[in-house]
């Protein structure tokens, strides 16, 4: 790896922590509930008395686990789409090397 490069992933990886740190540093006291407790809430007011169609399977001890399933599968589907678009643009390089040398 040429040393711009490496230079310009590692100032990449500090931004982007950075970024993700910001909210938690800048905004004290505050709750960073999710969607689902959202929606909950909401259902609670509009119908009282709703009933879930279903239970879940799998209920977590806590909100970080749960936070730690989120982030989880967010990993794996960005490793999916990184991969995806690696196994395009490769293909797409070794066309135009063929190409390049078959002229």
């Amino acid at each position: 790896m040429k040393k711009s490069n490496r230079l310009t992933n590692i100032l990449l990886l500090i931004v982007v922590v950075v970024l993700a740190a910001a909210p938690l540093l800048i905004v004290k006291n505050s709750q960073f509930g999710g969607a689902d407790d959202a929606a909950e809430e909401a259902i609670g007011e509009l119908a009282p008395d709703y009933e879930p169609w279903f239970q879940p399977l799998m209920e977590p001890p806590g909100s970080e686990t749960e936070s730690l399933l989120f982030a989880l599968q967010a990993a794996i589907g960005a490793g999916i789409v990184g991969y995806a678009i690696g196994v395009y643009k490769g293909r797409r390089t070794a066309k135009d090397l063929k190409n390049e040398h078959s002229v």
